[in-house]
């Protein structure tokens, strides 16, 4: 059992908008992400999913016109089947803790889909 400390973590990388895993939890990953500008319109149509912004400002449009804005110590679960794009202005670091099958894009390919995570 080991201590994770996320500012260690998230010094391993500077790319944006592709998680890694940091940790498992009953078949759980814990994922972190450096994201800046916007990400693209997508859902996960059988697993919610979980935002925590550690540093930064997120924002998650939803097709219904509003916008959540997600600040440090916050987080928001955004429920399964429900469009959003999350965005940033500034660089924003995040953690997500959702099932090891889910995919950042859900069903929607393109060029920011990450199916092979790696593991730090």
């Amino acid at each position: 059992m080991n201590v994770i400390r996320l500012e260690d973590k998230f010094a391993q990388f500077t790319d944006q908008w592709n998680p890694r895993i940091i940790g498992e939890l009953n078949d759980q990953h814990i994922k972190i992400a450096r994201v800046q500008g916007e990400f693209i319109w997508h859902n996960h149509a059988q697993e919610d999913e979980l935002f925590i912004v550690v540093k930064g400002q997120l924002l998650i449009d939803f097709r219904d016109g509003t916008t959540a804005e997600i600040n440090p110590g916050e987080l928001l679960v955004v429920p399964r089947g429900v469009d959003h794009r999350p965005h940033s202005q500034d660089e924003t670091w995040i953690m997500m803790i959702e099932p090891r099958t889910t995919v950042n894009t859900g069903a929607v390919q393109s060029d920011r889909t990450r199916t092979n995570l790696e593991q730090l």
